[in-house]
């Protein structure tokens, strides 16, 4: 009888922790991705999670803690070479959480969120390091010396652009009839813009994203501010509910109603993308505050009025590289271009859904025209409008001096 009476006792035991073993949510795996100074971290779960993050320096470090998950594997097989994280540890504390220490090389500045479950995906933890690009300053009393091409180099900064490839990862944007896909075409146009800009002297550029994952409009958004970009442009080449329609245009914010059909059609339908990810993340009054005053009455009419010029330019140089669907800066109230302080576009190049458009835009000759009347675009409005403190203000100042 007494043995018996064991047996059930341990039986008991292990049914009520079998719960608590079972449920633990588990940290499968990660992955790295890496965009010009951006490092994005992945975290596949096996459910949702509750986490947080916090800095230690001297060393750097980055800690995550994530409440009522396990590893149930390890970091070894990603490739860290050339990136700020020199070393990934972790170790479980508390009851069934886990602690994972990113051993870092140089100080970063760090965005993270959660996409839930959604179209095969499972649960994700997403962290972005940004590296902390060196600030220079000159004290009060320290007597700046005359300028010149040579030594001031370095006082003159770059006109930071954010270009933003549309769709990604689960969302394929629009997809054409033989399975082409709006993602891939738009990341391939927005890289040769990238490099384009790079090549540029006085200019600097961050892709959203340089790889096929995805961004919730909200971050696309946040990144921009982040970087504290100088212009936006969201790059897309979506689809119509005409076959018939087809050439390239340029959107801006509406304070309003949208000016067309066409706008309200296009404004729904990639407001609606984010919807993928998840139903809150349009909702920037739960991490933001500053943002949540502003977007959803958008009365900066400085911003605007400058995203309408940028949009006409742009819309000028792709005049002669593709037939135009407008010939004027439609407005609608695109999620992606609420940022209340950086002037923002989405550019249209084309439809997917128009068969010669389609076969246009899958051609890398058409792809780098496009790139190139983008570049042309912007190059001409901030020659017209350029940044203070920047390079290129600097050498039209420069020039006027010399005349």
């Amino acid at each position: 009888m007494h043995r018996r009476q064991l047996l059930n006792l341990i039986l008991a035991s292990a049914t009520l922790a079998l719960p608590f073993t079972v449920s633990a949510t588990k940290i499968r795996n990660a992955r790295l991705w890496r965009s010009n100074e951006t490092l994005r971290l992945v975290f596949a779960l096996s459910g949702p999670v509750q986490y947080k993050t916090f800095s230690l320096t001297a060393p750097e470090r980055l800690i995550v803690d994530v409440n009522g998950a396990q590893l149930s594997g390890d970091f070894s097989h990603l490739v860290l070479a050339d990136t700020v994280i020199r070393s990934i540890r972790f170790g479980h504390f508390g009851q069934g959480d886990t602690r994972i220490v990113l051993d870092l090389g140089v100080p970063v500045r760090t965005n993270s969120f959660l996409l839930p479950a959604q179209d095969g995906q499972g649960d994700r933890l997403v962290l972005d390091l940004i590296s902390a690009a060196p600030q220079f300053s000159v004290a009060p009393d320290t007597k700046v010396p005359r300028e010149t091409p040579a030594d001031t180099k370095h006082l003159k900064r770059d006109i930071i652009v954010v270009v933003d490839p549309g769709h990604g990862g689960k969302d394929p944007g629009a997809v054409g009839a033989k399975g082409e896909r709006e993602k891939d075409v738009v990341l391939s146009i927005a890289q040769l813009l990238a490099k384009r800009l790079k090549r540029e002297k006085g200019f600097d550029v961050k892709l959203v994203r340089n790889d096929d994952f995805f961004v919730p409009l909200r971050k696309r958004v946040e990144i921009a501010r982040m970087h504290k970009a100088d212009m936006f442009i969201s790059v897309h080449a979506d689809a119509a509910p005409r076959l018939t329609a087809s050439g390239a245009s340029v959107y801006a914010l509406s304070e309003g109603g949208a000016t067309s059909a066409t706008a309200r059609f296009m404004a729904q339908r990639e407001n609606g993308a984010d919807l993928l990810g998840a139903t809150s993340l349009l909702n920037l009054k739960d991490k933001d505050p500053m943002l949540a005053g502003v977007i959803l009455d958008m009365s900066m009419n400085a911003t605007i009025a400058a995203s309408l010029q940028l949009g006409n330019t742009v819309l000028g140089c792709l005049e002669g590289i593709t037939t135009l669907h407008q010939k004027r800066v439609e407005q609608a109230g695109f999620a992606v271009l609420k940022s209340p302080d950086v002037p923002s576009i989405l550019v249209e190049t084309g439809f997917m859904s128009n068969a010669r458009d389609r076969q246009r835009l899958v051609t890398a000759r058409h792809q780098q025209a496009v790139a190139d009347g983008l570049f042309e675009g912007l190059q001409r409005y901030f020659q017209k409008n350029p940044p203070m403190n920047s390079y290129m203000a600097w050498q039209q100042a420069q020039q006027k001096v010399q005349v």
